[in-house]
């Protein structure tokens, strides 16, 4: 009998306690986050504030945390989406683009954007976004660490406000 689908066996819920050391070893294991220097200490610190106006997700399959999100609401008409990380053995299988669709759903149901910011050489990012709906809106240099930039990109379901 052939295997389920992950994405039939997958579900998002909010984020626990519980589910921290998952989360940092997915965070200490993958780009961008090595790349950009972020260790152990970088993360508990994050995750001591985690709750200070963010929102925290975990895309699990399973039971076991593939996926990670955390938004910060009412930014710029919209929310921000401050983390994203899908687990290495999780990628390739749509499971980013699950998540990051439920992120949406809430997103638009109290705004009009979404902002994210993604390390320019981070390359299967920028197509994941791009593959989403976003566009790069500018470039932030030397932002996070020299010599690259983060770029911010958006996706919009329409202004802020409607002309009178």
């Amino acid at each position: 009998m052939p295997e389920a689908d992950p994405i039939d066996r997958s579900r998002v819920r909010p984020f626990a306690e519980q589910d921290r050391q998952a989360v940092l070893d997915i965070l200490l294991t993958s780009d961008p986050w090595k790349r950009l220097g972020y260790e152990a200490e970088d993360w508990d610190t994050y995750f001591s504030v985690l709750s200070q106006g963010r929102e925290g997700y975990v895309l699990e399959i399973d039971g076991r945390v593939a996926g990670f999100a955390v938004l910060r609401p009412r930014f710029l008409f919209g929310d921000y989406l401050e983390l994203f990380a899908v687990a290495g053995w999780a990628r390739g299988r749509q499971l980013g683009g699950q998540l990051l669709t439920h992120l949406e759903s809430i997103t638009f149901a109290r705004g009009t954007n979404l902002f994210a910011c993604v390390s320019d050489f981070n390359l299967s990012a920028r197509q994941f976004y791009k593959k989403h709906g976003y566009q790069e809106v500018g470039a932030i240099k030397d932002f996070l660490i020299p010599g690259s930039a983060e770029i911010l990109v958006r996706k919009t379901v329409g202004p802020a406000r409607t002309a009178t």
